[in-house]
C-alpha cells in the first residue's frame, strides 16, 4: 500500500527546510551587502537608520512573497499526494481541489489527475455492473439446465428428444453469454477485430429482429422494422452491428408490456445513418 501520509509528511518537512534556507539567504545576503555599502559610503546620523529600515522592508516583502509562493506550491502538491494514496488504496472517488490562483503547471497536473480518477471510478462502476449482470444472466440458464437434467435423472422427465433439445438450448444460451463476455473483453482491450464489408442495413435489421420473433410472440409483442428505401450501403462489420441491434432489441423485450410494439427505425442524413430501437416500457 502506498504510504501517502508518510510521503506527505516527508515532503512538507523537506519543503519547510528548503523555504527556511531560502528565507535565511534572503535575510543574510541583503544585510551583509547593505552593511558593506554603509561602511564604504560612511553614512552617518539619521541616514543609517533610514537605510536599515529600507533594507528591513525589502527583506520582509521578499520573505512574504516567498512564503506565499511556497504555500501556493506546497498545499496543492500535498493534496495530490493524499489523493494519490487514496486512489492507490481503491478509493476512486478521491479528487483534488482545483485552485484558481496556483501555479499553471500544478493546475494542469491537478486537472489531469481528476480526469484519471474519474475514468477509474467509471471503469470500476462498469466492472461491478458487468459482474452483477453476468452472474444474473448465467444463473437462469444454469438453473434451468440443472433442473432439466435432474428431472431426467430422477425419472420425472423422460430422456426424449424434446427434453434433450431444451437442455441443449440452455447450453447454447450459456455459450452465447460466454462469447459475449469474450467480445466485451476484446473490445475493452482494443483488440476486437472488425471485418468491414458493404452491408445493406435494412436486411441486417430485419434479420436481427427475425431472430427474436419467437421470444416476441411469447410476450405478445410486435417487432416493427421500418427502413427507408434509399438507405445507402454501409462499410461496417455486419456481425458486430447485428449484435448491437440484437442487444437493443433483447433489452427492449425485457421491459415492453404485453400487446405493445417495438420499433426498429432507420434514418439517413447527409453525414450518417442512425438506427433507433424504441419500446413502450418504463424508463
Amino acid at each position: 500500500e502506498f504510504p501517502w501520509r508518510k510521503v506527505q509528511r516527508r515532503f512538507f518537512a523537506r519543503f519547510a527546510v528548503g523555504v527556511t534556507l531560502v528565507a535565511l539567504l534572503l535575510i543574510g545576503i541583503p544585510t551583509v551587502a547593505v552593511g558593506q555599502i554603509l561602511g564604504a559610503t560612511g553614512l552617518t546620523g539619521t541616514a543609517q537608520p533610514i537605510a536599515a529600515l529600507i533594507v528591513l522592508l525589502v527583506v520582509v516583502l521578499a520573505i512574504s512573497g516567498t512564503a506565499r509562493s511556497a504555500r501556493r506550491f506546497a498545499v496543492p502538491f500535498g493534496d495530490l499526494i493524499e489523493a494519490t494514496g487514496k486512489v492507490e488504496a481503491g478509493d476512486y472517488t478521491a479528487r483534488v481541489t482545483l485552485r484558481r490562483h496556483g501555479f499553471r503547471e500544478l493546475r494542469w497536473l491537478t486537472d489531469a489527475f481528476n480526469s484519471m480518477a474519474a475514468r477509474l471510478e467509471t471503469d470500476e462502476q462498469q466492472r461491478r455492473t458487468l459482474l452483477a449482470d453476468v452472474s444474473h444472466e448465467l444463473r437462469t440458464p444454469l438453473a434451468v439446465l440443472r433442473g432439466e437434467l435432474e428431472a431426467m435423472i430422477d425419472g420425472v422427465h423422460p430422456i426424449d428428444e424434446a427434453h434433450l433439445v431444451a437442455a441443449v438450448d440452455q447450453i447454447s444460451m450459456l455459450t452465447k453469454l460466454v462469447e459475449d463476455l469474450r467480445t466485451h473483453a476484446l473490445a475493452e482491450g482494443g483488440t476486437l477485430p472488425l471485418h468491414k464489408e458493404s452491408t445493406d442495413l435494412s436486411i441486417l435489421a430485419t434479420e436481427a429482429a427475425g431472430s427474436f420473433d419467437g421470444l416476441a410472440a411469447s410476450g405478445d409483442v410486435r417487432l416493427v422494422v421500418t427502413m427507408p428505401p434509399d438507405l445507402p450501403l454501409l462499410e461496417v462489420d455486419p456481425l458486430r452491428i447485428q449484435q448491437v441491434i440484437g442487444n437493443l432489441i433483447a433489452n427492449a423485450l425485457r421491459y415492453a408490456p404485453r400487446g405493445s410494439a417495438i420499433s426498429i427505425v432507420g434514418q439517413a442524413t447527409a453525414t450518417n445513418v442512425t438506427v433507433s430501437v424504441t419500446d413502450a416500457g418504463p424508463g
